[in-house]
Formats: structure tokens, sequence, C-alpha cells
């Protein structure tokens, strides 16, 4: 996922700086490290340790007054601003059945390795204000889900 943002960010003609955290011990260095960089935004990109804070993350992005696009709408569902990725509850189903067919007797190595089939773009409104940014209309009109 990185080369591909990286990729992106060069087509935009956007500077891309990677800050790592590599544990929760990390994320107010990171933040602060972004902070004096003076980001314009932040991306976070797919991460056990990073869903598992979620709540500190976003609080750190609007204490930073940053907008930021997360892989997954608990982030936006808890105050940040955008994301776009699988849904975690699809996934969790999807594993569930996956469980289901082992239990009742499939060889795990039988079964297909799948990919998400469906990404979802959820935007918060009430986020976009406290960050003073206008949002066209036509942006708007992309997002599965709007939560104000």
């Amino acid at each position: 996922m990185l080369k591909e943002t990286e990729a992106a960010a060069q087509m935009l003609r956007m500077q891309l700086q990677l800050v790592p955290a590599a544990g929760p011990g990390d994320l107010d260095g990171a933040f602060l490290k972004i902070t004096r960089e003076h980001a314009d935004a932040v991306i976070l990109l797919p991460s056990p340790m990073l869903y598992a804070e979620h709540k500190r993350i976003v609080e750190l992005a609007a204490i930073s007054r940053l907008p930021a696009m997360y892989a997954a709408r608990e982030f936006v569902e808890d105050g940040g601003l955008m994301s776009y990725g699988a849904s975690q509850q699809n996934l969790f189903r999807h594993a569930a059945m996956y469980v289901d067919k082992i239990l009742k007797g499939a060889n795990p190595a039988d079964l297909p390795v799948e990919q998400p089939t469906k990404l979802e773009f959820v935007f918060n409104l009430k986020t976009a204000k406290e960050l003073g940014l206008v949002i066209p209309r036509d942006f708007l009109l992309l997002a599965d889900d709007l939560i104000e």
C-alpha cells in the first residue's frame, strides 16, 4: 500500500513524508513531528496497532487540527474526517463463514483466499466544519455514508 500511496502522491505532485509509529508509545511523537513539519493532512495506512488506537489517533489529529484519512469507518465514527477501505463488519462476517465451513469439516487449505470486493468511502461533515473545510457537493456525492 505504501508504494501505491507514494505513486499517487507523485502523480498528484504532492510531497509525501513517512512518519512511522511502531507502537502506541510512538503516536504522540509522530503527531508532534507531523505538526512541526507543517503537514497539510495525514493519511494513515492500515495497521492492527493503528486500528486498536483509533480513538486516540482521531483525538491527536483533532488536537493538531489536521484533516486525516483512514482505512476504516470506525475512525470517522469517532470524529475522524474520512475513510476509504474495506468494511470491517463485512470482513468479520466473511471470516465467520470461513470458520463455520472449517468447523463443519472443510480443509482450510482447500478454501480460496479472498480479497474484499467492496470498499466504502465514509465522510464526517461535522469534522470538516470544525476544521473549517469547504467540501464540494460533488465530492460528498461520492461518499457511501455521510456522518453528521
